[in-house]
Order: C-alpha cells, then structure tokens, then sequence
C-alpha cells in the first residue's frame, strides 16, 4: 500500500464539501448524495421553496442498529409483542379500511386489549420517551435546515410514521431540541393520511402547499418512499446514503456480535451504536483504507475511553491533591493524543515505564526473584536471564547445550546462590530510584497527589510491580486506570478498568484479551521500547526493531483515528444527556469484540505485514497473522487446533475460511464452551489400516475424522519408526485429494503443540492400484488400491504418528 505524505498527526484529513455554485436545475431532479454533502445541497437547485425532509434516519437518527431495536428498552411489552401489535393493527386496518397506515394507539390497543384508555396512554408515552432518549438530531441535516431558513426557505417534515403530527414535532423537541423543531414549519405524517410516501402521501403534502412541484426540494434515506414515491409527482428528490457498503458491513457485524455480549435482556438498548453519525459522514471521504480502519474501529473506542478517564479522574480529585495523569509508554500513546485531541486537562504526561523495567525494578523487593522464574517457567531461560540483567557470559554458561528445563534450573540454583541474589537486588535498588527519578521529573507530585497511570490493559502488570516503590517513595496514591482489566489474580492495588468485572463477565474480558495484540500495534509509537533510566530519569531505549512500513501504516491508522476526535462531538445533537459513557462502553466492546474476531477483509489488507514485538528481555518479533498456519491446523485438525495455536491474532488467520468457522471461533471463545471435536462432526470411518512390522501385518481399525472443509485427517500410530502403514484408499472413494501427509512426533501432535509443524517431516508414498494424476489428486480404480506410507525412525527414539489429510471424492470403483 503506497504511504500517505507525512502530516501533523492532528492535522484534520477532511476536507469540506466543496462548494458549488447556484444552477438552474429542471424539473424533478433526482439524486444520490452523502452525509457530508447535506449542507451544501441547495446550492445545487434554484427555485426551492420548500425544503421537505424525512425524520427518521434523515432528521432524527437512533443510537441503535435497526429501529425496532429500541423495542427492547419497553417496559409494557417486549419486542415481539410491540412487532406482533403493529403487524396486526396494520392487518385489520386493511381488512376494515384498505389502507395499511395506522396510528400508534391501534398499535397499543392491539398490544393491550383489556387495557384502559389510561393504561394505553401511560404505555404511548413511556415509548415516545424511550424514543426521545435514544434519538438525536444529525447535525449536517440540521445545517441543511438552518440554511434552508437563512435562504427564506419552509421547512416541512413528511414522514411514514405511526405517530401524529403533534407527536413527530414534540418528538424532535425532545430528542433534538425545541430550537431544531422551531425550524419546521408543517409535518405530514402516513398515518393522519391513511397511506405512505410509496402509495401516494406527497400529492396530499402539494395539495396543501401554495407552491409547484419543481419548486420543492425532498431529502430521505429511503430510496423506495423517498425517490421512487416522491419523483413521481415532479417533485426534487435526494436520496441521503447513510452509510458506504463498508460501513453497513462493519455496523451489521458489530450488531452482531453484540448479541453475544449482553444477549437481549429487556429494558436495555441492544447494539448501541453512537459512532454511526460519524461513520457515516465520513468514510466516504477517506480514501486511505489505513485511517479509515482507525476512524472507524479505534476512533470510537478510544473516544468513549477518554470520557471514561475524565469521569475517573474528577473522582479521583475528591481524595484530595491534584492528579497527575500519567500514560504509559508506548501501548498509552494513541490515547495521549486522543486526550489531547480532545482537549487535555493539565497535569497530563507521556510516562515511559515497560512491563521490562517495571519487571526490574521489582526485584529489590525481598523474594521477587525467586517468584518470577516460578511464575514464568515456560518463558526460554535466557530471556528471563536477561530479566534478571545478568551478563552475556554468564547467561551463556547457564544455558547454551541446555533443554529448557535444564536452562531453567540451572538459572534457578544460580539466582538462590546468595552472593549472585544480593548482586541482582543491589543493582535492581539503583535501578528502581533511577526509575522514581524518571518519574519525579516527568510529573514532580507533591505528597499525597495521585498518579493516575493509563495503559491499554489488561492484566494491570506495571502498576502491580511498581505501585508500592511509587507510593513509599514520592508519598502518592497510585491508580491505573486501563481500557480493559482483567486481573490474573486480585492485587488489591487502586486499579479499574472501562471494560471490567464490574461491567463484563471474566469469559468475556479474556475474549477480549486474547487477541489484543492487534491493539496494541495499532496504538503504540514508532520509538524503541525503555530499558533502563540515567540517573536524572531521562529514559534509555533499545532500537526500535519494527519496519519502516509497518510505522508508516500505523501513523495513518492513528491520524484516522484522532479525525474522529475532531468530526465526532458535533454531529449528534441532543437535548437530553443519558448514561452517555455507558452508551460508549458498550458501543466500543462490540466494535472491540468485532474487530478482534470478525475482521473484515480491507482492514486485514491494512495490517497483513504486521509484526508484534514481545518485548521482554528478548528481540523476538512474531508476524501478526499467517492465514497459512490456520488453513493447515484447520485441515489437521479442525477448529480445535487453536487451542495449541501460540498466536497474535489468530481470528485474522480465519478470515477466508467461511462466517461459519469464524462465529464458531467466537463462540467457543466467548462462552468457553465446553466441546470436543466429535461435537462438530461425527467420525467417518472407521477405516482398516494394515501395519507392517518384519513379515507381519497386523490390521487396525482407525477413525477418520471430518476436520475442514470437506476434508478430513487420518492418524496412523507408527512407533519409533518401527511399523509401515498400508491404507486402502481404493476402498474409500474412486478420487482423493490429498493435502498433507506428514511424520510428526506423537505426543506433541496429542497434546496439540502449537509450533508442532516445525518438526514434521513430508513423507513420499509408495502407490499400488492407485494412479497419481497430479501431486494432490489420485484415481483409485482399483477397490483395493493401496498407498504405503513410512516414516524414517526419529533420533531421539521418541513415537511418531503419520498423519494423512486427504478429501475422498466419489463413491469407490465398482460400488453400486
């Protein structure tokens, strides 16, 4: 992907619509428009008299998916009965009337027969509040109006509506305020008419306006009432494009998926959704697929995260002293700059403190090292010795030659030698007031101030360890504030998170976290990361190891991300103020969850050459995904490969395997449900496989079982080396495709090891009755056509298993 020229990242990347002169425009024009075009419409018509606009979705917008969501906020009736209510109004109103628009009281008295007309009442007004809680004025709508009267234009609302005249217009005041709804000067509704924009309502509306057809300009998002009803009548007509196909895709999805998170519990808004307004205005405009994926995916949650601080931080000043926030360095510096595009408070700071010296600074405490080579066995012993700061030499003479157990003991017997542990908690002590000193002179806090540390999450890792220095040092109250928390254990230490056990249950906090990776590239900066501090407290980094391109990429996803910062705040005009940081919170998980387990195929586009950087004591750099390593587990071994997958981002590498396979993944990573393969698909075979071991041959019957795709896996244990394997493929179909057919060792494959690919070894097959027409495609005419298989006997004597992945393609030869 080409690579933008370089901007100031808070340098708007909008540009306004650009202005057209007046035209004399002919009759009955018609066309197709977007958000960001609205307030420069009537430029483009002369003559207008009458500006005529559609409510909802053109006027007034929901902060949810689809308008019958917010059916599910009633207390009265749920959904279904409020659906069934006006289906069935409508349905005796044709029967009785042969029109199909009725009022919202048919509505209700349909809902509630028995109900008195007080009753009723109360149930109308309790939805209309709902829907003036959950609607919004769209601000280029409301420029268009206030142009439209600055010109000398009538405005008029004309909308197919169950509710009246005098309901729509309140509506407005309620949801947008009563200085927007004093711009409309009439509204038709279907409902006092008895028929729709589509059926014929706009010859009632010119009926009772003193103007001609071509004098009246009709704004709507419907392109069937909105166009093709009102057209007709030589009316002006635009149809308002809500959204690019993109967009609809991301927002359906993210529907979707929040289905899934809160389920569908009655009283609370499904699918909030407060970000579309600025999807919709403007992704249209961008061009780069780069910043379109931060405005769209990090814009909204960071946006919602930093309302969140605010809040906490107002909180925080009520303990007394000032509160100095502190983002931590590097995965804390994208919601820097969306503070600051927000507008920063004072006492902000940019804190460079890493998992790594936070990690070492700990050590002066009293048996912290002896519990971090504990807690971290599985990590290579060099890298934790080099945790530890111990030279190369020595780490050298511990490790090279040695099993990772091995390495690891001997680094363990190394760190309980007394005078090598005092050394390590000697230099650790220095580090740790090199450390203060960094923070002392990025913040200088008085006693008792706060130091409210910001990070991305998610285990709350840096606060842990550092907490008690930072607090017996500079005599201050520590708080993390992280965008999701997800304690391994409970510290006790001030720490709290915009998604956590307080708003979202653990199964899915660690869905969350699984795949956070793709965050945290997208979020940090492009320095290396800090290992140490001089005595002043100036940090130190290693060299940052992370591509050009890859920075250049990330620079443009943070740029789009900040544009929403700045589009975002005056497009949705409200008279009232709900939970808005809820309304965030829930929006952002769904687009975080959707993001991380359903991406779509451009924003891949944007990240495919990723590289993560662990970034603890080690230069290992992993790709971020690889959809070749998921297609081969998934034809191995199905979907349950993922749970030996050592991967990033590993829904990334399902993206072209089906929604299928992808709502699965989700699914089972959501709700930790507990399967097993034979959930999935019950075995095929099973199959006789003949081994051979010296002149005896010994048949077994063995399981052939559906993995992916059509295909399936057939396991075939062979010792050491010792047996070789005849299967009758001839037996099974007259075609098979073969995909894989590989030795690998036996108990790694069992266990699912997630780097077990690394050791396998292609095994060439030797044929009899079967012919190959291409290296992956055989013809068995022969039912007992055979392939011989043998595996080379391994050096470490250890068992192997021959495993054959192949799709069988017709019925055997000569079967009837």
């Amino acid at each position: 992907m080409p690579v933008a020229e370089s901007k100031p990242m808070n340098a708007p990347i909008l540009a306004r619509a650009p202005h057209r002169n007046r035209q004399e425009a002919p009759p009955a024009v018609t066309m197709a428009c977007s958000p960001h075009e609205l307030p420069g419409l009537l430029d483009r018509f002369a003559g207008i008299k009458v500006l005529s606009l559609d409510c909802f979705d053109t006027l007034l917008w929901r902060d949810c998916h689809a308008p019958t969501d917010l059916f599910a906020t009633l207390t009265t009736c749920n959904r279904f009965q409020r659906a069934h209510g006006e289906a069935r109004a409508r349905q005796i109103a044709r029967a009785a009337k042969g029109q199909n628009e009725v009022s919202i009281d048919a509505i209700y008295r349909m809902i509630l027969p028995r109900a008195g007309e007080a009753q009723r009442a109360d149930a109308i007004a309790a939805e209309l509040a709902a829907e003036a809680q959950h609607c919004y004025g769209f601000g280029p709508t409301i420029a268009l109006m206030h142009e439209a009267r600055r010109r000398g234009i009538q405005v008029i609302l004309v909308s197919d509506t169950y509710l009246s005249p005098r309901q729509l217009h309140d509506l407005v005041a309620r949801a947008a305020g009563a200085d927007i709804a004093a711009l409309i000067d009439r509204v038709f509704v279907s409902s006092a008419h008895g028929r729709a924009k589509a059926e014929g309502l706009y010859r009632d509306v010119l009926a009772k306006l003193s103007v001609k057809p071509r004098e009246v300009l009709h704004v709507g998002d419907n392109e069937g009432a909105d166009l093709n009803g009102v057209a007709p009548f030589g009316v002006n007509c635009v149809h308002l494009r809500q959204f690019s196909a993109e967009a609809q895709q991301q927002l359906r999805l993210e529907s979707a998926v929040a289905a899934m998170i809160d389920g569908h519990a009655q009283s609370a808004l499904p699918a909030p959704q407060p970000h579309r307004p600025a999807l919709a205005l403007a992704l249209p405009q961008l061009a780069d697929p780069a910043q379109r994926l931060g405005f769209a995916t990090l814009g909204p949650v960071l946006f919602g995260f930093d309302r969140w601080l605010r809040d906490e931080a107002a909180a925080l000043a009520a303990r007394g002293g000032t509160v100095h926030w502190l983002f931590l360095m590097r995965d804390g510096h994208l919601p820097l700059e969306m503070h600051r595009a927000l507008g920063a408070l004072p006492h902000v700071h940019a804190a460079e403190i890493s998992r790594l010296t936070a990690t070492f600074a700990g050590f002066a405490r009293d048996g912290a090292i002896a519990r971090h080579l504990e807690e971290n066995r599985g990590i290579d012993p060099a890298v934790l010795a080099r945790q530890l700061r111990l030279d190369e030499a020595v780490i050298d003479r511990l490790c090279r030659g040695r099993s990772h157990a091995d390495g690891w003991q001997a680094l363990m017997a190394w760190c309980r030698d007394p005078a090598h542990r005092r050394a390590i908690v000697a230099d650790a002590t220095a580090f740790a007031r090199r450390l203060v000193a960094h923070v002392r002179a990025t913040v200088a806090p008085a006693p008792g101030d706060t130091l409210m540390l910001v990070d991305l999450g998610y285990n709350g890792t840096v606060q842990s360890l550092i907490d008690p220095l930072l607090a017996d040092a500079l005599q201050v109250h520590v708080a993390g504030r992280y965008l999701i928390l997800r304690e391994n254990c409970q510290s006790g230490f001030d720490k709290r998170g915009y998604c956590d056990e307080t708003t979202h249950d653990p199964m899915l906090l660690n869905a969350l976290t699984a795949n956070v990776a793709v965050i945290e590239q997208l979020a940090t900066r492009a320095t290396g990361s800090v290992i140490d501090y001089a005595a002043d407290g100036t940090p130190l980094r290693d060299g940052d190891s992370v591509k050009a391109r890859q920075s250049a990429v990330r620079d443009e996803v943070q740029r789009g991300c900040l544009e929403f910062a700045r589009i975002a705040p005056g497009l949705a005009c409200r008279a009232g103020a709900g939970d808005a940081i809820d309304l965030w919170r829930r929006a952002n998980v769904a687009t975080l969850l959707r993001l991380m387990y359903l991406p779509l195929r451009h924003e891949l586009a944007v990240v495919d050459a990723f590289e993560h950087d662990v970034n603890l004591g080690t230069a290992e750099l992993l790709p971020l995904f690889d959809p070749a390593i998921a297609r081969r587990g998934l034809l191995q071994q199905g979907l349950f490969y993922q749970k030996g997958a050592r991967r990033m981002y590993l829904p990334a590498e399902l993206a072209d395997e089906g929604l299928a396979t992808r709502l699965t993944h989700l699914a089972t990573a959501r709700f930790v449900m507990p399967l097993a393969a034979p959930d999935f698909a019950n075995d095929t075979g099973p199959i006789t496989v003949f081994l051979h071991h010296g002149n005896e041959a010994v048949p077994v019957a063995l399981p052939v079982r559906p993995t992916h795709d059509g295909f399936v896996s057939l396991c075939i244990p062979v010792g050491p080396g010792r047996y070789h394997a005849a299967v009758p493929f001839g037996a099974l179909a007259a075609h098979v495709e073969i995909d894989a057919v590989v030795a690998l060792p036996a108990e790694e494959y069992l266990a699912g090891r997630h780097d077990t690919d690394q050791r396998t070894s292609v095994i060439t097959p030797v044929l009899h009755g079967i012919v190959p027409l291409s290296d992956r495609l055989w013809h068995c005419p022969d039912p007992a056509g055979l392939a011989l298989f043998s595996a080379a006997p391994p050096a470490d004597g250890k068992n192997l298993v021959i495993l054959v992945v192949f799709r069988p393609i017709g019925t055997p030869a000569g079967a009837a």
